[in-house]
C-alpha cells in the first residue's frame, strides 16, 4: 500500500497519545521473532513519544537487541521453566514483578501462546490487542480489548499477520515499517572483518551458504548441496558455509564437505547470531533454505537465493530485497506444511528439485543485483 493513501478511521482504534509504553510479545522461534520486528518499526513511527519492550524466550533476544525502536527486553529461560521448581518459580515472580513495574499501557500479543494471555491479564494494561481464537472461549477473549483476524484459507506473509495487530487497534503501517530489523552491533562487525581477512575474502566478493534448518525436513539434500557448491566454485565464488550448533545439522553439513570439491571455509557453529548477520551482510549473496539466517539476510539487506520445500513462500518467504524463490513446481501437494512427506522428514519436493534450477537463479539473481 502507498504510504499517501487515505483511510477510514477504525470505529475502536487506540489513542496512541493516550500510551506512554507497549509491550510487544512473540513467544516462538528465532525467525518468527525477526519477522515481528517490523511491529516494533511502526509503533516508533507512529507514536515517537512511545517506549516499545519486547518480552521474548531468551535465546532469541539477540535478533531484537540493538533494534532503535526497542527501549527494554524482557526474556523468558524456557531452560528454568522446564527444570520447576524453585528456579523457576523464582524467575516468574521476577519476571512479573519487572513487567508490572513499566506499567504498560498497551500489550500487543502475536502469537495464540496462553502464556501471553495470563501475562497480559497480569499487567492489566489499558488496551490489549492478541489473535482471534474462538475456540480458546471466553477467557481468552476477554485477555484483550482488542483481537486480529489470522486468515483461514488466503496465504499472507507472516510480517503482514504481525502487523495485522496494529491494523486493528488503528494503526496503518507504511511500506518503510515492513523491512525486518537486526543490526550486528560492533563487536560482531569486528569479529567478522578478523575473519574475512585470516580467510582472506573480500567483502561483497562471496557467497554464504547456510544449508540446514532446524527443521531438517526443509533443507536440501547433502549431495545436490555438494553439486551446487562445485558449481559455484567453477563460477570462481569464493564460499564461505556456515551452519548451527545442532549435530543433525552438523552431520548434514560434514556429508556436504566430503561430496564437494569446492574450496569451502567453514564456518559452521562458530558465529554467534549477530556475527552470522555481520557475515551475512559482508557477502555478495546467501543461499539458504526456510530458515533464520534468510531473514536475517532481509533485515541486513543482502540478496538471497531461497529454496523452499514443504513451508510456503507467500508466508515465510524473503521480502524487500532481491531474491529468488527456488521450488518443486512438479509436486503440487506442495505447500503441505508437514514433516516430509508423510510425516518421514524427507521430502520429495526437495529430492527432486533439480541444482540447474538453484544455480540458474544464484547467476540470475547475481547478473540483475549487481
Amino acid at each position: 500500500m502507498a504510504d499517501d493513501v487515505q483511510l477510514p478511521a477504525v470505529a475502536d482504534a487506540v489513542d496512541l497519545s493516550r500510551v506512554r509504553r507497549a509491550l510487544v510479545i512473540k513467544l516462538r522461534h528465532h525467525g518468527d521473532v525477526l519477522l515481528a520486528s517490523p511491529v516494533f518499526s511502526a509503533l516508533k513511527r507512529q507514536a515517537p513519544h512511545l517506549e516499545v519492550d519486547a518480552l521474548v524466550y531468551r535465546e532469541t533476544a539477540e535478533m531484537l537487541e540493538r533494534h532503535p525502536a526497542i527501549a527494554r527486553i524482557h526474556t523468558i529461560d524456557r531452560e528454568v521453566s522446564r527444570a520447576g521448581g524453585f528456579r523457576h518459580l523464582q524467575a516468574e515472580l521476577g519476571l512479573w514483578r519487572d513487567l508490572r513495574a513499566r506499567h504498560y499501557d498497551l500489550v500487543v500479543h502475536l502469537t495464540e501462546h496462553r502464556r501471553g494471555a495470563w501475562l497480559t491479564r497480569l499487567i492489566n494494561p489499558t488496551y490489549a490487542v492478541g489473535p482471534e481464537r474462538n475456540e480458546r472461549g471466553r477467557w481468552w477473549r476477554r485477555s484483550f480489548t482488542h483481537r486480529y483476524l489470522v486468515p483461514k484459507a488466503a496465504l499472507r506473509h507472516t510480517i503482514e499477520i504481525n502487523l495485522d495487530a496494529l491494523r486493528r487497534i488503528g494503526m496503518w503501517p507504511s511500506d518503510a515499517d515492513k523491512a525486518p530489523v537486526m543490526v550486528p552491533g560492533a563487536a560482531a562487525e569486528a569479529r567478522v572483518s578478523q575473519l574475512l581477512a585470516s580467510s582472506k575474502l573480500t567483502r561483497g566478493r562471496f557467497i554464504v551458504v547456510h544449508p540446514g534448518s532446524r527443521w531438517l525436513f526443509k533443507s536440501w539434500p547433502a549431495k545436490s548441496t555438494a553439486m551446487l557448491l562445485d558449481q559455484l566454485a567453477e563460477d570462481r565464488w569464493p564460499i564461505v558455509v556456515t551452519g548451527s550448533r545442532d549435530s543433525e545439522e552438523r552431520t548434514l553439513i560434514d556429508a556436504i564437505l566430503r561430496a564437494t570439491r569446492a574450496p569451502i571455509v567453514d564456518l559452521v557453529a562458530q558465529l554467534s547470531l549477530p556475527e552470522l548477520a555481520a557475515l551475512i551482510r559482508a557477502s555478495r549473496l546467501l543461499i539458504g533454505v526456510d530458515s533464520a539466517p534468510m531473514h536475517i539476510a532481509t533485515a541486513v539487506g543482502t540478496p538471497v537465493v531461497a529454496i523452499f520445500g514443504p513451508s510456503g513462500e507467500a508466508e515465510w518467504g524473503p521480502t524487500v530485497v532481491p531474491n529468488r524463490v527456488v521450488a518443486s513446481t512438479e509436486h503440487s501437494c506442495r505447500p503441505c506444511g508437514n514433516n516430509g512427506c508423510g510425516g518421514s522428514n524427507i521430502s520429495d519436493c526437495l529430492v527432486k528439485l533439480p541444482v540447474s534450477r538453484v544455480i540458474d537463479a544464484v547467476r540470475e539473481l547475481l547478473a540483475a543485483a549487481p
